[in-house]
């Protein structure tokens, strides 16, 4: 099978539709406020700086645009649902690294637990296995 039709392959089933656009609009926001201390954000330096000095991430201003630019750029590719395998694993994989190394023992999120970035991992694995679903470029690429 050709790595294209692997990518782009999805359904025409519209259940992932808002899931997509509301995880995609959620992605994109933590990530703008981490490359450009949109939405409250603080900023690329500012994120960088606590990614080096609390959460052990260093290089921080690297890690912090990796991180952002997973979270920005693969919320967007989530939004309009092109190369949503891709972004799924690439935000997957961010979520992990978050998991790992900020929520320590505890699980509910309004004890600063790992209950939202395991969700938001969840459904990004999801969109890793099923693709874009229906209205995504992801489907009007791969029937053409």
């Amino acid at each position: 099978m050709k790595i294209k039709a692997i990518l782009l392959k999805t359904n025409n089933h519209i259940a992932l539709l808002p899931i997509r656009i509301g995880v995609g609009a959620s992605m994109a926001a933590h990530g703008a406020q981490k490359l450009f201390g949109w939405f409250g954000g603080y900023g690329l330096e500012g994120t960088g700086q606590f990614f080096a000095e609390n959460l052990g991430l260093k290089p921080g201003l690297l890690m912090a645009a990796l991180a952002g630019g997973a979270e920005f750029f693969g919320g967007l590719l989530l939004l309009i649902g092109w190369l949503t395998r891709v972004a799924g694993l690439s935000l997957a994989g961010t979520m992990a690294i978050a998991i790992i190394t900020t929520y320590n023992g505890v699980f509910f999120a309004q004890n600063g637990g790992i209950e939202y970035p395991l969700m938001l991992l969840l459904v990004c694995l999801t969109f890793v296995i099923a693709g874009g679903g229906a209205y995504s470029v992801d489907r009007k690429l791969s029937q053409g």
